[in-house]
């Protein structure tokens, strides 16, 4: 199945738009901001590594929709999935609760286990973790590969933002891993709310197509993805919804995958006593 072959690039995608959850920072003020100073806060509020000790996480229900479309773009395969996520000192832990309205079996829950393996190689990590720690994917060396164009100040769900767009620096910087060939690829528009520089809402798209080992395994044509996300509570950001359009190759067969990730039901984690 394609599916499989198509995550560790949907994970990839959500990585570069922002964290699954963060953590509260004192408000600044907006003021008048040049597009480097807006990203510079973004980037640090994500790196902020100090977790405030007494306060309680959170618990989510997540439901996720990937679907396999054939040439004429009629589904072959749907894929339905409800996690109830756990977000605690800054790390996300995920629990399959059921697959197409079925508790899980003993192959989906390693087939998780294998994707999560496949992501953080793709990505360049070597380190196995329990917890999908997302807090540090917004770096200085990410941003650095970008050219970041401040465009306009909207309001985003009654909250003042500021709409950047961004593209590839050139010359390409350097490509260490398959995820760097992306970067080199991608564009779009981000909007970064002004008070606590949080991302709050993203959109994404491939400009040219990327080939995979050479184009020997694959490739990838087409990505379309959004992304949005909200304030729960006293200053956490989750991602609410998502949507992602992918097209390629896997070796000698086309393929086109589309998801769709919602986040609800948000509730504070109560502290152990």
């Amino acid at each position: 199945m394609y599916l499989a072959w198509f995550r560790p690039i949907c994970f990839t995608a959500a990585v570069l738009i922002a964290s699954s959850g963060s953590r509260p920072l004192r408000a600044e003020a907006a003021g008048s901001l040049t597009a480097a100073e807006v990203i510079q806060r973004a980037v640090a509020r994500a790196q902020q590594a100090e977790v405030r000790t007494g306060r309680a996480g959170y618990t989510y229900t997540k439901l996720t929709v990937t679907e396999e479309l054939d040439a004429t773009g009629k589904v072959k395969q749907r894929k339905e999935k409800v996690y109830q996520v756990y977000f605690q000192r800054g790390a996300t832990y995920l629990k399959l609760l059921t697959v197409n309205g079925r508790p899980p079996a003993h192959a989906d829950a390693r087939k998780q286990a294998e994707n999560e393996k496949e992501s953080r190689e793709m990505l360049g990590s070597s380190k196995a973790r329990n917890a999908d720690n997302r807090e540090n994917f917004l770096t200085p060396e990410l941003v650095a590969r970008f050219n970041f164009t401040l465009v306009d100040q909207q309001t985003l769900d009654g909250r003042p933002a500021y709409q950047l767009t961004f593209a590839p620096k050139q010359p390409a910087p350097p490509v260490h891993h398959i995820v760097d060939r992306l970067l080199n690829r991608i564009s779009g528009t981000v909007w970064i709310d002004a008070e606590e520089f949080e991302i709050a809402r993203a959109e994404i798209s491939l400009g040219s197509e990327v080939d995979f080992l050479g184009g020997v395994v694959g490739s990838l044509k087409k990505l379309a993805y959004s992304m949005t996300r909200t304030r729960v509570g006293d200053g956490f950001w989750f991602n609410t919804l998502s949507t992602g359009d992918f097209e390629g190759r896997k070796l000698l067969d086309s393929m086109r995958i589309k998801t769709k990730s919602q986040s609800t039901n948000f509730r504070p984690l109560r502290l152990a006593s």
